[in-house]
């Protein structure tokens, strides 16, 4: 049996998603579909199977799609028979998740740091993990949790070869130096983000609204030598317009996708049991 955690993982699920503003002007970008699930269904499956099952969402712009998806979850994608008397439903084919989901409006507008400030009360454990509600890996989430309880740094976070277009790292012994924004994609490690924070972390957070945790928190924590770096040389890839989920969705149907580490087992329950309904005087009856 797997290894369960009990720390959380932050999922930002708030921003406008400007550049997919073909698939965003309906719903939230965490929930634009890879193989008919949000690739929000995509990264926590991938948490899940290495042990996180707790989950703190952070929600913005259509927060409320995010929160109609869970609350319908457990029938979501799945055969069911329902007795339109009683109401009474047995489930077939059952989603195997056992996730704890908090959900958190953190602000419309709110910038990434603002957004995991806010959730900072609901850490109750010394450590928390975070993530992008856009992106997915077969990185070893596992791995990571266990470099970062070694290291003993306030955080961590995870590099990963460039696709293009992201934070630029200087890393020295794992440790990373130097933490620059998008600079140039002509580098070596970028920012892939599935962080790992020691709760001590907030200290650094400014809570205002316009706070950016790759601008205003992560920089001051290299400066520290606070900030570490797990370094990923597998897949990676972030969702960022209609040509990445094309891409990420053409990998799902011809079952090549990197980051589907796990394996769905669903139980099946049979739909209705033996039992015998009269016809009426005749005596004679029906089996179902």
């Amino acid at each position: 049996m797997k290894k369960r955690y009990s720390e959380p993982v932050v999922i930002l699920a708030g921003g406008l998603g400007t550049r997919l503003r073909e698939e965003t002007q309906f719903r939230p970008k965490p929930m634009v579909p890879i193989g008919g699930k949000p690739i929000l269904w995509h990264i926590m499956k991938l948490y899940s199977y290495y042990g996180f099952y707790r989950f703190i969402i952070c929600l913005g712009y259509k927060g409320e799609m995010i929160k109609e998806y869970f609350l319908h979850y457990r029938l979501q994608g799945v055969d069911f028979t329902i007795n339109t008397k009683t109401g009474g439903i047995v489930e077939h084919l059952q989603n195997d998740e056992e996730w704890e989901v908090t959900l958190v409006n953190t602000g419309l507008s709110n910038q990434t740091g603002s957004r995991v400030f806010q959730i900072a009360p609901y850490i109750t454990t010394q450590n928390f993990l975070l993530t992008y509600g856009d992106g997915v890996s077969d990185v070893d989430v596992g791995k990571i949790f266990q470099f970062h309880r070694e290291h003993q740094k306030l955080a961590t976070l995870t590099s990963v070869h460039p696709v293009s277009r992201f934070g630029n790292l200087k890393i020295e012994e794992a440790e990373v130096r130097l933490f620059r924004e998008k600079k140039s994609s002509a580098v070596e490690w970028i920012n892939g983000g599935f962080f790992v924070f020691n709760k001590a972390v907030f200290n650094y957070f400014p809570s205002v609204p316009g706070a950016i945790l790759e601008q205003d928190v992560l920089p001051f924590l290299a400066e520290d030598n606070q900030l570490m770096a797990y370094k990923h040389e597998g897949f990676w890839y972030c969702m960022d317009t209609v040509r990445d989920q094309e891409h990420l969705e053409g990998l799902w149907e011809a079952g090549n996708a990197p980051w589907r580490v796990w394996q769905d087992e669903p139980e099946f329950t049979g739909a209705i049991k033996d039992q015998t309904v009269s016809l009426g005087k005749s005596g004679s009856s029906l089996s179902l």
